[in-house]
This record gives C-alpha cells, sequence and structure tokens, in this order.
C-alpha cells in the first residue's frame, strides 16, 4: 500500500490518503493506524503530492556504499550517523534552496525506512516488524560545510537539504530494488543494495540501542557511488521502482 499526503488546487489544506495507479483515495486518521477511508478520490494529476509524512527524527548513516566492482569493508563497529532536523523536510517538486557562500553542493539518493512502532534494543532480525514502510529521500549536503575536525552537523541541515517522497511503501522487496538518481536527465546513480555495507537490519539494530525509535523516526540508509556537484537551475530526480521518483529542482534564491 502506498500512503501519500497531499492538497488539493487552490486549498493548503494537506490531507492523507493511499495511492492506487493513477488515483488518490483519502483517508482520515493516523497514519499508524489502519486507513479510514472518506470516500472522496481524486486524480493523483489534480492534487499536489507532499512530503509522505511529518517525521519524528531523521538519522542518517554515512559512507555506507561501495562502488559496483569494489570489496566491501567489514560491518564498522561504530558507523557515521547524523541527525537533520525537521525545517529539512520538503516534498516531491518543492525546490532545495542554495545557501549563499558555497558551491559544493550535492545530491545524494538513498533508501528511507519508515519505523511504524516504538522499538528499543532491537535484534536486526526484529528490525522488519519494526518498520512501517519505505519512501525515497535526497540527502542533500553542503560539503563547504563540514568541520574539519569530522561532525557534518551544518552541512546537513539547512532549509530544505531532505526531499522525501513521493510515497510510503508498506510492500517492498529489498532484495530486487535499485536506487537511481538523475540530473536533468543524466543517469548519475543505479545500486542494488548489495553494494550497502552495513544492511539494514544492522544499522537499525544499532541505532536502537542507543535511542528508543518511535512511530514516524526515517532512517536514511546511505547513498551508491555518483552522487555529484549540482547548482542553481539543476533537476535531481531520485528513483526506486517500487515507490517512484522525487524530482526536485535546485534554486539559488539570489539569482
Amino acid at each position: 500500500m502506498k500512503f501519500v499526503r497531499f492538497a488539493i488546487r487552490g486549498d493548503t489544506a494537506v490531507r492523507n490518503g493511499v495511492l492506487e495507479g493513477d488515483v488518490v483515495k483519502e483517508t482520515s486518521g493516523d497514519l499508524f493506524s489502519p486507513p479510514q477511508f472518506t470516500g472522496k478520490t481524486y486524480a493523483v494529476d489534480a492534487v499536489r503530492l507532499r512530503a509522505p509524512l511529518v517525521p519524528r527524527h531523521i538519522i542518517g548513516i554515512g559512507k555506507n556504499f561501495v562502488p559496483e566492482g569494489a570489496e566491501k569493508p567489514p560491518i564498522p563497529d561504530m558507523p557515521i550517523l547524523f541527525f537533520k532536523p525537521l525545517t529539512s523536510v520538503i516534498g516531491p517538486d518543492d525546490a532545495v534552496l542554495l545557501p549563499a557562500g558555497t558551491d559544493k553542493i550535492k545530491f545524494e539518493s538513498e533508501l528511507a525506512v519508515i519505523i511504524g512502532r516504538e522499538a528499543k534494543n532491537l535484534k536486526p532480525a526484529e528490525v522488519k516488524d519494526a518498520t512501517f514502510g519505505y519512501t525515497v529521500a535526497n540527502d542533500v549536503t553542503a560539503f563547504n560545510y563540514f568541520h574539519p575536525d569530522g561532525h557534518w552537523t551544518i552541512g546537513k541541515a539547512f532549509d530544505t537539504f531532505s526531499p522525501i517522497g513521493p510515497a510510503i511503501e508498506t510492500e517492498l522487496d529489498l532484495g530486487r530494488i535499485r536506487i537511481q538518481a538523475r540530473v536533468n536527465g543524466e543517469l548519475k546513480q543505479d545500486a542494488p543494495l548489495e553494494r550497502m555495507i552495513m544492511p539494514i537490519g544492522e544499522m537499525i539494530s544499532y541505532i536502537s540501542r542507543f535511542m528508543t525509535l518511535m512511530p514516524g523516526d526515517v532512517i536514511l540508509t546511505g547513498s551508491p557511488a555518483g552522487s555529484d556537484f549540482v547548482g542553481h537551475g539543476d533537476t535531481v530526480e531520485c528513483r526506486i521502482d517500487g515507490i517512484g521518483s522525487l524530482v526536485n529542482p535546485f534554486v539559488s534564491p539570489d539569482m
């Protein structure tokens, strides 16, 4: 099932729904409860899709993929983890705003895992049961703002730096997906999860040891090789078959 949030043209209210083909069926109630259909339906082309949820926390992992053909290192004892603020979240077709003073902005297409229940000290085999679904994310990064001593917070934290969407898919065969990205139509990233160093089960299990995961937490699972610098006027499409495409223009407010 594909869950979305959307707005009707001429109305600022954000509604919940289930996407079935080219139709959005409006729902009421909490995302993590069984959907209650209102009976109203809309053509997907007639609505504006928004970020499919308002996250509770956003936790990312860095340097978690190796290029095709490269040997994978052992799973790290302490992976590189970071938080992104909720003010960084935008949805499909929203503009990523490029901060002044930097020309080193990269897109990073990623699979995002949505936690569906409170969870602490999970075993890797228990992670799937705690997962509500999956969406596409673009972990936009300003490398000029990485601290020389190692912290990534500022470079990850700018407003609009976490596009997510277009939908949350609750049923996804992780063994068959590919994480892709195109810039202005040119393919830049295309990799299976097999290239991931720390698998999703081990990753979320590790995170749950030091923080209690809650419904609505979003885990960014890392980006394949091929992410590149982008600038004003570029359009990035992050895609995972089975979920959909997340398209965002990059815009400098000064231009």
